[in-house]
């Protein structure tokens, strides 16, 4: 690590070696020679002069690059393609006259572009589903547990704390789906030319450049290991497709908020909160201190991902015509850390999600003090089948529960309402009548069963190709 001159966040403290890895310079120049491999191949199939041995040789010299040759040529001609196609050949000697033959620089920058995307997003998924995986047992072993739930965060109808886990889950599962469609969709540039209208090509193969052209681009990307092409570009492909990855990964951000918003103000109510570490110090000053600090990692980290997908929205809006150089330097920046800024958000959703505390003494006590409110309509009911007049126990119902709301809020007293009920003679119930109608499982509806439902027909299928093909991420824990 460097302390004097700075370096990025992502690199030294959130995100993972292997996605810092897919955003390097030598995977970025690994993929530009062989995206050169496949160019010359498919070349040399279509008629073109190229020999094996000059493809062998492309091929001996693929990952071993040699970066310092490649720097130094580029001080000279200020050009970093043409610095590796120069450093290319001076390994590669034989094959240096047909290295980038009919090429522009965007055939290796747009295409490494989408592949190295292509990359991120399966690593960024393969992440999703491991966090889906854990909030689905979570839910799975906390389905019948009854909670509080909350409207406009006051207090309303009872759930349960896997039922709520599912809210969370249900927005991972959106994520996925727009995540898998995107992987799905990438299209590679294909070799378009310096406008769009493969000039060069038509110079290299002639007349025979309309029937060869095509059958070149489909050679290229199956080698690259994709299906299609676009069909039509300027000089790059349509920033648009930044912008529609850089929003589905801030869709991504915005569920890991949602849930890290809710787990920190679960932990206000001392009701669950993430894990916390033997030695983890919560406050500098404040020994006693349990801060939700990974909770409010993912909403920091999320706030930026979100942010940060405008800027490919305006360099889609500003690219004039065929195209401009100035998303660029824009795009190294924000595309880049949108993944490795999701990357962070999802090891850390993973480690919090693995390791959830529920506090069931708590979760029940806060419940049962909002319960006799809750239960109201229930005691009415049972007072009406003694023979009570239903609009007058509403009145008192009302009353009492006024009294019985400014005895809590202004004295900081017990809520005693459910006594205020059984002293009432207008109910003729008795105490342990009105406690039997306080059963909290009794006010959940169905929350346990569309749980185990939504689990069972939903989630497990969507994600359990995942899971028996390997894909799921362990927990690494965190750098710091």
């Amino acid at each position: 690590m460097s302390y004097d001159s700075y370096e990025s966040p992502f690199c030294t403290r959130y995100s993972s070696r292997e996605m810092q890895y897919i955003f390097s310079a030598e995977n970025k120049f690994r993929t530009f020679r062989r995206l050169w491999i496949a160019l010359a191949r498919a070349e040399q199939k279509l008629g073109l002069n190229i020999t094996d041995e000059q493809i062998a040789e492309l091929e001996k010299y693929k990952d071993d690059i040699n970066f310092a040759v490649a720097e130094a040529r580029e001080k000279e001609v200020r050009h970093d393609v043409m610095a590796h196609v120069y450093a290319y050949g001076e390994q590669a000697k034989s094959a240096k006259p047909i290295i980038h033959l009919g090429a522009t620089s965007c055939y290796v920058c747009d295409n490494t572009d989408i592949i190295v995307m292509k990359q991120g997003l399966e690593l960024i998924r393969d992440k999703l589903v491991t966090v889906i995986k854990t909030l689905a047992d979570f839910a799975e072993q906390y389905k019948d547990m009854a909670c509080l739930a909350y409207t406009h965060l006051q207090p309303a109808q009872p759930t349960t704390v896997g039922k709520r886990a599912t809210l969370w889950i249900n927005e991972l599962i959106l994520d996925l789906d727009e995540l898998e469609f995107r992987i799905d969709s990438l299209k590679l540039l294909g070799q378009k030319g310096t406008t769009g209208t493969q000039a060069s090509f038509v110079e290299l193969f002639g007349d025979e450049a309309d029937e060869k052209t095509p059958v070149l681009e489909k050679m290229i990307a199956e080698e690259m290991g994709f299906s299609e092409t676009f069909p039509v570009s300027g000089q790059t492909y349509s920033r648009k497709v930044d912008a529609f990855i850089c929003n589905t990964l801030a869709g991504i951000a915005e569920s890991a908020m949602k849930f890290a918003n809710d787990l920190r103000i679960l932990a206000n109510f001392k009701e669950m909160e993430e894990p916390f570490e033997k030695n983890q110090i919560g406050s500098s000053a404040m020994p006693y201190k349990r801060n939700p600090m990974r909770s409010e990692r993912i909403c920091s980290i999320a706030r930026y991902v979100m942010t940060n997908a405008l800027s490919p929205a305006f360099t889609a809006g500003t690219q004039w015509f065929e195209r401009t150089l100035d998303d660029s330097a824009n795009k190294r920046i924000a595309v880049s850390e949108a993944f490795l800024g999701i990357d962070a958000i999802l090891n850390i959703y993973i480690n919090v999600s693995n390791g959830l505390v529920v506090y069931p003494k708590i979760v029940r006590r806060r419940l049962m003090n909002e319960l006799p409110f809750m239960a109201t309509e229930n005691i009415m009911m049972a007072a009406v089948k003694k023979g009570g007049d239903r609009q007058e126990l509403h009145e008192k119902i009302r009353q009492h529960s006024v009294a019985a709301a400014k005895r809590v809020k202004e004295e900081g007293a017990e809520n005693d309402l459910l006594e205020r009920i059984a002293a009432d003679p207008t109910f003729a119930l008795e105490k342990e009548e009105i406690a039997q109608l306080l059963n909290p499982d009794s006010f959940v509806g169905r929350a346990p069963k569309q749980t185990e439902e939504y689990l069972k027909t939903v989630v497990y299928p969507r994600i359990n190709p995942y899971i028996e093909s390997g894909k799921l991420k362990a927990d690494e824990g965190l750098k710091v």
